[in-house]
C-alpha cells in the first residue's frame, strides 16, 4: 500500500476537509453508489466539496458518480457522504478505494451506510428490490489492508459480522415504518467494468450470491479494521447476465436507480433517524 492512503494520509486529509467544514464532526458517513446520489440533496445546513478541492480524491469517471463530498444533517445527524466512490475498474487500487473510509475515520464517523447498484443474480429478485446486504463476496482477490498496519487498524479483522447484526435489524424497523419490502442477501464483488458472462452467474449463484457489483467491499474492509460498524443496501437496477434474455446495460442501472430514488432515500432517512 502506498503512503499516500496510509492513516496518516488521511488525517491530513480530514484536516482539509475540516476547514471547508467549519470544525463539524460527522459520527454518519455515507457512500452512494450509481444514481442513488439524490440522497445528497436531502442534507440539511450542508457543506459541498468538489473531489478535486481534496488532497487524495480523484474525480470520478463513472456516470451516476458527482464526485462531491457533502457534510451536513440528515435525521437530526451530523454526516458525511460521499457522492461518488472510486472504482477499481477506473485504474485505481483497492487502496484508493479504501481510503476515503480512513478520512471519514479521521473525521469521526464510527457508523458506516454503504449502498451499490448491483445485478440481481437470485432468480427471485428483480429490477427496482432493495437488498439488505447480510454478507459479501470478495472476489476481487485483493485487500485494501494489504502493506504496513495502520495506526488503530485490527492486522486480522474478523469479518464474521461485517455488516453489523443490530444495524440491519434498524435497516428491517426503517422498512417497516415506511412499508418499503426488502430483500436479504450476498452481495458478490467483482473488478469490472464488464459485467457478468452467463457463466460467472451460475457460479456466482452457485457459490451463495444474491446480488454482484463491483465495488463496496474494500470499503467494508477498512471499516471493519478501524471498527466502524457498517450497514448496506445494493438497490437491484438490473437482472444479471442470464436472468432474463435482455442484455445489460449502464443506462438501464441509471434509469433504475433514478425510478427507486424515492423509496431508497426515504430508507435510509429513517435508517439515520433510528441510529442512537
Amino acid at each position: 500500500m502506498s503512503s499516500e492512503f496510509s492513516y496518516a494520509s488521511a488525517e491530513k486529509t480530514a484536516g482539509v476537509i475540516s476547514g471547508k467544514i467549519g470544525g463539524r464532526s460527522p459520527v454518519v458517513g455515507i457512500i452512494l453508489g450509481s444514481g442513488l446520489g439524490g440522497l445528497s440533496e436531502k442534507i440539511e445546513d450542508s457543506v459541498r466539496i468538489p473531489y478535486g478541492d481534496i488532497p487524495g480524491f480523484p474525480v470520478p469517471k463513472a456516470l451516476g458518480h458527482a464526485g462531491t463530498l457533502i457534510c451536513g444533517t440528515l435525521a437530526g445527524k451530523q454526516v458525511v457522504a460521499m457522492a461518488g466512490r472510486f472504482h477499481i475498474y477506473e485504474g485505481h487500487g483497492t487502496a484508493l478505494a479504501g481510503f476515503p473510509v480512513r478520512v471519514m475515520h479521521a473525521l469521526g464517523v464510527r457508523t458506516l451506510f454503504v449502498s451499490n447498484a448491483a445485478g440481481g443474480v437470485n432468480e427471485k429478485y428483480a429490477a427496482g428490490d432493495l437488498m439488505i446486504i447480510e454478507d459479501h463476496l470478495n472476489l476481487m482477490w485483493t485487500n485494501p489492508l494489504i502493506g504496513p498496519q495502520q495506526p488503530g487498524e485490527e492486522r486480522f479483522t474478523d469479518m464474521s459480522d461485517a455488516y453489523d447484526g443490530t444495524l440491519r435489524q434498524l435497516l428491517r424497523d426503517a422498512a417497516g415504518k415506511n412499508g418499503t419490502e426488502m430483500r436479504e442477501g450476498v452481495y458478490a464483488a467483482l473488478f469490472g467494468p464488464s459485467y457478468e458472462t452467463r457463466a460467472e452467474v451460475r457460479m456466482l449463484r452457485g457459490l451463495g450470491a444474491d446480488a454482484v457489483g463491483m465495488s463496496t467491499v474494500p470499503e467494508v474492509l477498512v471499516a471493519r479494521a478501524l471498527g466502524i460498524r457498517v450497514a448496506g443496501i445494493s438497490a437491484i437496477t438490473n437482472a444479471a447476465s442470464g436472468v432474463t434474455a435482455a442484455p445489460v446495460s449502464h443506462a438501464e442501472v441509471l434509469d433504475v436507480g433514478r425510478q427507486i430514488a424515492a423509496k431508497f432515500e426515504a430508507l435510509v432517512t429513517e435508517f439515520v433517524r433510528l441510529l442512537d
